[in-house]
């Protein structure tokens, strides 16, 4: 017995060295830890407020802080990153940088309101924490820790063995040329009308559906959006919710929207929507319902822009000065 009880630790060694010390992914999970890491470095060292954007992909390809900045005069950080990271840890990454006087806008994806809780404990960022971020797993609750654990399996020793063959020797990843790459802000740039001309017909025949508002009430998503809002309100950070972008042809149910909406004004927090609804053309979008085209991006994000700041103002009472002339608040 006790020979099997030492096979057993020696198997479990041998793995946690494997992927806890000596595999990775560098090529999967190296592009949204690089993104997260950057733009917690930027958040970092921002002095006095700022504006953070949280989301999944809808954030950095849909909305652009390199033109909502100067706009609103305010220091802003891109910190989307993909669907597949957990909120929680998005949020524990940058609760710890978040002040009195910064505000959040929330332009969440449907799908991260009801992400389930398994989904989320063995997601992408789990294995990223067990690689390199065991300081941030720490703070989570112990069944991210398992999931963290067991994060890997034989496709991921056959996959990391391959990425980090390819990094070895100096492969040169394609995608920037196809996809655009990000900037200083965290934005997604370069992703071009023409580039996106290549994903023409999968846009045409997407089609997206929209979610109930009983399945946004009781996703385990809507549950950590729920308390991020309760700490954003006990430390004075103030929180915007909003709507991620889609085809103006799959309109948002008004029942799915009023769901979306009482989430963050049931939570005491502000709650931003477009006249639009941010919806917008197929012929707008890059590859995704959730992704605009750059020049559509910078459009979207000059009214987002405008609409934050016009509910910044209202809610505090100070000068509309920024807004362009004939530009008009949300509804």
């Amino acid at each position: 017995m006790h020979r099997i009880v030492i096979a057993c630790l020696a198997s479990i060694l041998l793995y946690a060295t494997l992927f806890g010390l000596l595999l990775d992914r560098p090529l999967t999970l190296g592009l949204p830890r690089a993104l997260l890491d950057s733009t917690i470095a930027r958040g970092s060292a921002i002095e006095g407020p700022k504006l953070v954007i949280l989301a999944g992909s809808n954030g950095p390809y849909s909305h652009r802080c390199q033109t909502i900045e100067p706009i609103l005069e305010l220091p802003c950080v891109n910190g989307g990153v993909a669907v597949g990271i957990g909120l929680d840890y998005l949020f524990a990454r940058w609760q710890p940088l978040l002040r009195p006087g910064d505000v959040v806008y929330l332009p969440l994806e449907q799908a991260q309101y009801i992400r389930s809780r398994a989904a989320t404990v063995v997601g992408p960022d789990a294995a990223i924490m067990a690689r390199h971020d065991r300081a941030t797993l720490a703070n989570l609750p112990p069944e991210r820790w398992l999931g963290a654990l067991f994060a890997f399996d034989l496709r991921a020793l056959v996959m990391s063995m391959i990425e980090l063959a390819l990094t070895a020797a100096r492969f040169r990843d394609p995608r920037a040329e196809v996809t655009g790459s990000v900037n200083a802000w965290g934005d997604h740039v370069g992703h071009t009308p023409t580039l996106g001309s290549a994903n023409a017909m999968i846009l045409a025949t997407a089609r997206p559906e929209h979610l109930t508002a009983h399945a946004i009430e009781a996703g385990d998503g809507t549950r950590m959006v729920r308390a991020f809002l309760i700490w954003a309100n006990a430390n004075g950070v103030r929180v915007i919710g909003g709507l991620s972008t889609g085809f103006s042809d799959t309109p948002l149910p008004d029942a799915t929207l009023t769901a979306i909406r009482t989430l963050y004004e049931g939570a005491d927090t502000m709650f931003m929507r477009l006249p639009n609804n941010s919806r917008y053309p197929r012929s707008a979008f890059f590859d995704t319902p959730d992704h605009l085209h750059e020049v559509a991006q910078i459009e979207h994000s000059t009214a987002v822009a405008r609409a934050l700041g016009a509910l910044l103002a209202r809610s505090t009472g100070t000068d509309l000065a920024f807004m362009a002339p004939g530009s008009a608040p949300p509804r």
